[in-house]
């Protein structure tokens, strides 16, 4: 190319880059050692002229400039040994579009991660087999067992997804931005490097809080820091040169219809948002954590060191690819760096921010509640599935109101019978479940009733307090309430949420075996504690940024709750794997994705102007594109099509191929097909409940307003941001 496509922005680099003093050692370990792996002349994949072009060594040195001389050696090895096995890949099975030969390699590499250090390998038989084997005994003596385990799922879902790029079934397709983050995570390798921060800066993650949302949160922005990053400075080469598609900077070129510079600057800016979530997690929800889980003073510097590796890793990440020759970086801004070859002083944060940068963190803390908007804005629904209802409606909902009042939902704030009846959860569950039995139906009905109720309970009865404790405990005595082996062994429920969800444990988990109780339960679980992050949210009147309002959303909506109740009946007839393959996952957030944002949509005027909540997709967009309702809308619109297109997709494309890759009978595909219908059915009806009941209109809105609520107009003005004035009754 001539020139280059944009000008690189104003980069966020709020942590000083640093060189490792031992580099030079890094460098000439890992040109030995490749070479006695079999990974230079002779491999047909690399020679040393190659190896050294690559100087991974400084790329470690840079990442990880505290460790000490081996350590870093043994990273770097890593390093090569994940580049190389990608070239190894791409020219043995990509470019012969050896599918089964790729999959029977894939398949043989987890052998070479044994979690005992006594078990045996098999032999050998190509140098990425030779250096996973090499590398895995070198590192995990240092490491737990759940650091093991964690390391080896990373790595082989990096090593994974090279079959699915082989697959090539999205060829010549630019995805839309959430597939796209979550594709990138996998396929990047940042969750990998991540684990090899806790090896290098001997900070392992205590197994108590490993698996908790804030530090999945700061692996996941840690990780799409990462590689937004990347995709800046590659985007000439990626896009330009080799015609690449998975480009950040392309894919919201193409998703917002704007210039390459245009893009780019949003591609900064969620750069910029992903670093100070992961700030925001590391200061606000951390500390608190570990407080809960009581981990020790060892713990809680180890996983400080794991923070501050992290972000050492961002740093030298962003002066690698200010110094690589791979990259677009001749006319970069460099003011932020340090000199070549400098080292600054270890915790000395010299903090380079942007304008745009602090006053999006301004305008994210800073949202005005109650706000008059009008009714909710609709836009043209493009679910090109049809609508079939259970002929049981009517019965579900007589069953249904009796149910409410047995457990006493209907006897305080915020439900009462008119509610319910309005609400009008069976038509929800008739339209999600056409072909289930009456007691099926009133079972759906009587979950999709406990899940709103408890989402409109949470902000009533602990968010207008800001009694986060109260919550947390109500949240655990409901956890409690659902024992996976012994059914009667619970406390004796109280408050109306704990009787009803006993209630409806016992009657859907007795039937089941013990594994799929622990399944469903925890569907409900991380249901619950969605509902802590929005009052945490609400606490600090802090509006999240998409990425991680997306990932939730799922969470809060209750989509697992709802999908688990549609593979009910599955049974053990699909091989548990297949529920964790990429496409089943594709395939059920697309669908999440619709359906919670389709609510966002309709409840748009409920939320914002009568609740003065911050959790919606239109405003999180608004805030973040710093744009008005009607252009928020238009984004959402248009990502709405897109999750809509994925579904499509993967159900047309990737499912046969995931058929064949765990080699499925005709009765498991003949579920699996049936779930896909199953899913349409629950897209097609929950977009039919939005129409018809009585829950988001503003004439129901006016009808339902309790408490001092929901003004249609308020003061304002400096000072009157909390003010309330009470609707008259209607």
């Amino acid at each position: 190319m001539s020139s280059q496509p944009f000008e690189l922005p104003e980069f966020y680099v709020p942590y000083p880059a640093r060189l490792n003093p031992h580099v030079e050692e890094a460098r000439e370990h890992s040109a030995r050692w490749a070479a006695e792996m079999g990974m230079l002349e002779g491999s047909g994949v690399w020679t040393r002229a190659d190896l050294d072009a690559h100087d991974y060594a400084l790329l470690c040195a840079y990442t990880h400039p505290d460790a000490s001389g081996p350590d870093l050696s043994l990273v770097t090895d890593w390093y090569v040994w994940v580049f190389f096995f990608d070239d190894h890949f791409l020219e043995i099975f990509k470019r012969t579009q050896d599918r089964p030969g790729g999959k029977a390699y894939l398949d043989r590499l987890p052998l070479f991660m044994p979690m005992d250090d006594a078990a045996a390998v098999p032999e050998p038989t190509n140098p990425v087999e030779a250096g996973l084997a090499d590398l895995w005994a070198r590192t995990v003596p240092a490491m737990s067992l759940d650091w093991r385990r964690r390391f080896a799922l990373s790595t082989a879902n990096l090593l994974n997804e090279s079959l699915w790029e082989l697959s090539n079934i999205n060829a010549g397709r630019v995805p839309n931005p959430v597939e796209y983050i979550e594709m990138r995570r996998k396929v990047g390798g940042a969750p990998w490097s991540a684990g090899l921060v806790e090896y290098a800066a001997r900070a392992e993650v205590p197994e108590v809080i490993a698996h908790s949302r804030p530090l999945r949160v700061l692996r996941d922005a840690f990780s799409d820091g990462v590689h937004l990053r990347n995709d800046l400075f590659s985007y000439e080469r990626e896009v330009g040169d080799e015609g690449e598609m998975s480009n950040g900077v392309l894919v919201l070129e193409t998703f917002l219809g704007c210039s390459t510079q245009q893009a780019a600057e949003a591609v900064n800016d969620l750069l910029t948002s992903r670093l100070q979530q992961f700030e925001h997690t590391a200061l606000t929800e951390l500390p608190p954590l570990l407080a809960e889980k009581g981990v020790d003073g060892e713990g809680a510097a180890s996983v400080a060191r794991y923070v501050k590796g992290l972000q050492d890793w961002q740093s030298g990440g962003h002066e690698w690819h200010m110094r690589s020759s791979r990259y677009m970086n001749k006319r970069a801004n460099r003011s932020f760096g340090t000199a070549p070859g400098a080292l600054a002083v270890p915790g000395v944060a010299g903090v380079a921010t942007t304008p745009r940068a602090e006053a999006a963190r301004v305008r994210r803390f800073t949202h005005v509640p109650h706000q008059r908007v009008g009714p909710s804005l609709l836009p043209e629904f493009d679910i090109p599935f049809t609508l079939r209802l259970s002929p049981h409606l009517e019965g579900a909902r007589v069953r249904l109101a009796t149910w409410a009042r047995r457990f006493g939902i209907l006897d305080a704030p915020p439900w009462d019978e008119d509610k319910l009846a309005d609400y009008d959860l069976p038509l929800c569950a008739a339209g999600l479940h056409p072909d289930a039995t009456p007691d099926q139906l009133d079972l759906a009905s009587a979950w999709l009733a406990w899940g709103t109720y408890g989402d409109d309970l949470y902000p009533v009865q602990y968010g207008r307090a800001r009694d986060l404790a109260g919550a947390k405990l109500c949240t655990a005595r409901l956890a409690a309430l659902m024992p996976v082996e012994d059914l009667a062994a619970t406390p004796a429920p109280v408050t109306p949420l704990e009787r009803s969800l006993a209630d409806l444990w016992t009657r859907t988990a007795t039937p089941m075996d013990v594994g799929a109780r622990r399944r469903f339960r925890e569907a409900i679980v991380v249901m619950t504690e969605s509902w802590l992050w929005e009052l945490e949210n609400q606490t600090e009147g802090r509006i999240p940024e998409p990425v991680d309002y997306m990932e939730m959303r799922r969470l809060t909506f209750g989509s697992d709750l709802t999908m688990a109740l549609c593979r009910l009946g599955h049974g053990k007839r699909v091989p548990e794997a297949v529920y964790d393959a990429g496409p089943m996952r594709s395939l059920e957030n697309a669908a999440a994705d619709y359906a919670c944002l389709l609510n966002d949509v309709f409840s748009y005027q409920k939320e914002i102007e009568y609740e003065g909540e911050i959790h919606n997709g239109v405003l999180v967009v608004q805030d973040f594109f710093d744009c008005d309702y009607p252009a928020g809308l238009r984004i959402i619109d248009d990502l709405m099509r897109s999750r809509m297109s994925q579904f499509q997709h993967v159900a047309a494309h990737e499912f046969p191929v995931m058929y064949d890759d765990f080699a499925l009978d005709a009765e498991a595909r003949e579920i699996l097909d049936g779930y896909v219908r199953e899913l349409r059915s629950w897209l097609v009806g929950i977009l039919n409940w939005h129409r018809h009941c009585r829950r988001y209109r503003e004439t129901d809105l006016r009808r339902h307003a309790f408490g001092p609520w929901a003004p249609p107009s308020r003061p304002t003005g400096l000072g009157t941001a909390a003010a309330r004035i009470r609707l008259p009754a209607a």
